[in-house]
């Protein structure tokens, strides 16, 4: 079954906690603190495998999970880290974070690799936090959540060329001419029902890979027929081959056929028409061709023609030829821009505020932001020196001057998370 877009959870795992723990030796006097730190959690991998041509073995993981790193322990014993948990996928993902819809990683080289969920930092234990000052501090840190994300999962096949054309046209038969590609072909509309890849060899040994990606009627970038389902893979393809009939044997006109697939191109990325073209002029070997092909090239004079009959396997050497030296030549596109991956978008913004701070109701503050909620999450409220650690960590950030910049009043209530405390000046 060809499976090329998914929808799943991630959650990497937690960073193991910290230990509060003394030296209690006979003979060791002033023992100090002997607590260590916890274990990283785990990462959630994806890699590519070029065995994989689907996400077929992701279509029913709804959720992947993270193992939580090992517990700090006494004798300063640090905790293991979590083993990272690596999903194979095939070459040609594109994995997006589903809530920003910004693009984590796009996998198109072999052996790539991102971490698209990464596993918490272990908390420190207590003697990481000896001073001078403080000796035997009696406090240590919870590990740090994992990332949770809800991702989208699509594989947009690596093609150099993708052929496109109305049902029945010829696409199919032209595939398995010029490559080893076997699709299934009849005489029916919609045959092939998932894409197809081929590799061709042009006569100066440049070899490349032919997509035939079926479905396209009119509509189809709205969502008629099968073409919505693989358009999107012919965004990665660098040359687009349009197979015309022009017999016109189902009773189209073939200038007609090429104006509504360009169209739907147009319609589901603009992008696309900006792609090399040209066109495979089909089923040359029936009745009516000639004439039609004369009517055709006074329409259509900037695009390289070529007369084929892939059923007689007549000429087909041309194409293959003309595109093994055009592939050559063109340069290599991107398929995306920088601003639409993540790691661009958070560079360039990452000095955005660390927190922020509303007023619930009369007597309630909430302060969210990340840093400061990551904070809490690995501070143990039940110890006093954590959480007078932790005052300090806002009074630094500057939490406090805002919330009194804002008009808070002693005895209000301060909430972080579901975590309530009491503002005192």
């Amino acid at each position: 079954m060809f499976v090329d877009e998914v929808l799943l959870k991630v959650i990497a795992g937690n960073g193991g906690d910290g230990c509060t723990a003394f030296r209690r030796e006979k003979y060791v006097s002033m023992g100090g603190p002997f607590g260590g730190n916890g274990g990283a959690g785990a990462d959630i991998i994806f890699k590519v495998d070029e065995g994989l041509h689907t996400l077929l073995d992701l279509r029913y993981q709804k959720l992947i999970k993270g193992k939580k790193g090992e517990n700090g322990k006494g004798k300063n014993q640090h905790g293991s880290s979590a083993e990272d948990v690596v999903i194979k996928v095939p070459l040609g993902t594109v994995v997006t974070d589903n809530d920003t819809g910004l693009i984590i990683a796009d996998l198109n080289e072999k052996d790539s690799s991102c971490i698209v969920a990464h596993g918490g930092r272990g908390g420190r234990g207590n003697t990481a936090f000896k001073t001078q000052t403080n000796t035997a501090p009696n406090f240590s840190e919870k590990g740090e959540p994992g990332e949770e994300r809800e991702l989208k999962v699509e594989l947009k096949l690596l093609a150099d060329v993708g052929l496109v054309g109305l049902p029945s046209v010829g696409k199919s038969t032209f595939i398995s001419c010029v490559s080893r590609s076997k699709p299934k072909i009849a005489a029916y509309h919609f045959t092939t029902l998932v894409p197809n890849l081929g590799v061709a060899k042009a006569k100066n040994n440049y070899s490349f890979v032919i997509a035939d990606l079926p479905g396209l009627i009119k509509g189809a970038s709205a969502g008629e027929g099968l073409g919505d389902k693989f358009l999107k893979h012919i965004e990665r393809t660098k040359v687009i081959a349009h197979v015309i009939d022009m017999a016109g044997s189902e009773g189209r006109d073939p200038y007609d056929d090429y104006l509504l697939i360009n169209k739907e191109l147009e319609n589901f990325n603009k992008k696309l028409l900006k792609k090399p073209q040209i066109i495979i002029a089909n089923k040359m070997d029936l009745e009516g061709a000639v004439e039609n092909l004369q009517s055709f090239k006074e329409k259509v004079k900037d695009v390289e023609i070529f007369e084929v009959s892939a059923a007689l396997n007549k000429n087909l050497d041309k194409v293959i030829d003309y595109l093994g030296e055009m592939l050559q030549n063109l340069p290599k596109d991107s398929l995306y821009k920088d601003d639409e991956f993540e790691s661009f978008v958070l560079y360039k913004f990452k000095e955005e505020k660390p927190f922020e701070i509303i007023k619930e109701d009369e007597n309630t503050w909430v302060i969210t932001g990340k840093k400061i909620e990551t904070l809490f999450k690995m501070t143990k409220t039940e110890s006093e020196e954590g959480m007078n650690r932790f005052i300090k960590k806002l009074r630094r950030l500057g939490v406090d001057d805002k919330l009194k910049e804002l008009g808070v009043k002693e005895g209000d209530m301060v909430r972080i998370l579901d975590f309530y405390f009491e503002y005192k000046d």
